[in-house]
């Protein structure tokens, strides 16, 4: 998969085997259901197709609410579905007149019309279409009437805690927890962004930083603190120490995301850059000054580069 398919753009299969969903984050409960779509297009030699929506539906239907913070961007959502194996993910551009279309209409006009279905998989609680009124049954019956095949996929749980965006939204914004964060979504949690100029202050204490600018500024970012990872520039994986937060020691200072990459010496200034959270090295912290930051940031990096040695970074197909 190269790309995300816009609907307007999609070509009809009838054979295809598909779901439905927002999908965001790409956690291990969507990965049954998503797993189980190429698994049986496979079987049959079908067309693996993911449905899905941007914006993200909450910002539509409930706009009067604080914008959703996500755990995955558009493109990396298309990135982690071609990792599994999915052919094709189709982008439906969700606004106000979508919301308003009744399940059976999205059944019949966008899934069997207009991108063609043989066999819908969907998740056991999931509902869809106006005021979310589309239910498993909705779709059974549907696919009688169209003659397509129904499949569901009952609830997935790590220990014994449900699976859902929202608990992995909490474990990464509120506690700072990469490791539930990590069973949860069966990777580390991924954020992509760009390497912006500075004050160069890590520069000057021995710890040059690479400051990070979000690709997607809707993305949740992790609590503040300091957390050993894994950094791609160039499609090449280095071990890094990372900083979020508003850098007490230094008054003034403005909120930053900002990586100091171990063993690194070149200018990625403008790039890329793709980052891994493995885990949470500590609270941040106001230092007396420079030079007990700087003994503080030593044992960050060992730390970190025992973590590091013993974790190796989720490799992705790379898809661009």
């Amino acid at each position: 998969m190269s790309e995300a398919i816009f609907l307007d753009r999609v070509e009809r299969v009838a054979d295809s085997v598909l779901t439905v969903g927002t999908f965001d984050g790409v956690h291990a409960g969507h990965r049954v259901l998503i797993n189980k779509v190429v698994e049986v297009a496979k079987k049959n030699n079908a067309r693996s197709v993911i449905v899905t929506f941007d914006p993200h539906p909450r910002e539509i239907i409930n706009p009067g609410a604080a914008g959703i913070k996500l755990l995955s961007s558009l493109d990396e959502r298309r990135e982690l579905l071609a990792d599994i194996g999915v052919d094709e993910m189709v982008v439906i551009p969700f606004d106000r007149d979508f919301s308003l279309l009744s399940s059976e209409e999205f059944v019949k006009k966008i899934i069997w019309e207009k991108i063609g279905v043989s066999h819908f998989i969907i998740g056991y609680d999931h509902h869809f279409g106006k005021n979310r009124e589309g239910t498993i049954d909705t779709v059974k019956r549907l696919g009688k009437e169209l003659g397509f095949k129904c499949s569901v996929v009952s609830k997935q749980e790590v220990g014994d805690r449900t699976v859902s965006s929202t608990a992995v939204r909490r474990a990464i914004q509120a506690d700072g927890d990469m490791d539930l964060a990590a069973r949860f979504l069966e990777r580390y949690y991924i954020l992509n962004g760009k390497v912006i100029h500075g004050d160069k202050r890590g520069k000057s204490i021995g710890f040059p930083t690479a400051n990070i600018q979000p690709d997607n500024s809707a993305k949740v970012i992790p609590k503040n603190g300091v957390y050993a990872v894994w950094v791609r520039v160039d499609h090449a994986y280095h071990p890094g120490m990372m900083n979020i937060g508003n850098r007490p020691t230094f008054e003034g200072s403005e909120p930053a995301m900002e990586v100091h990459i171990l063993d690194f010496d070149m200018d990625i200034y403008g790039k890329g850059i793709h980052l891994q959270f493995v885990k949470r090295l500590r609270d941040e912290r106001t230092f007396t000054g420079a030079e007990e930051l700087i003994g503080q940031l030593k044992k960050d990096e060992f730390k970190a580069r025992n973590i590091l040695k013993r974790q190796s970074p989720n490799i992705a197909k790379l898809t661009k």
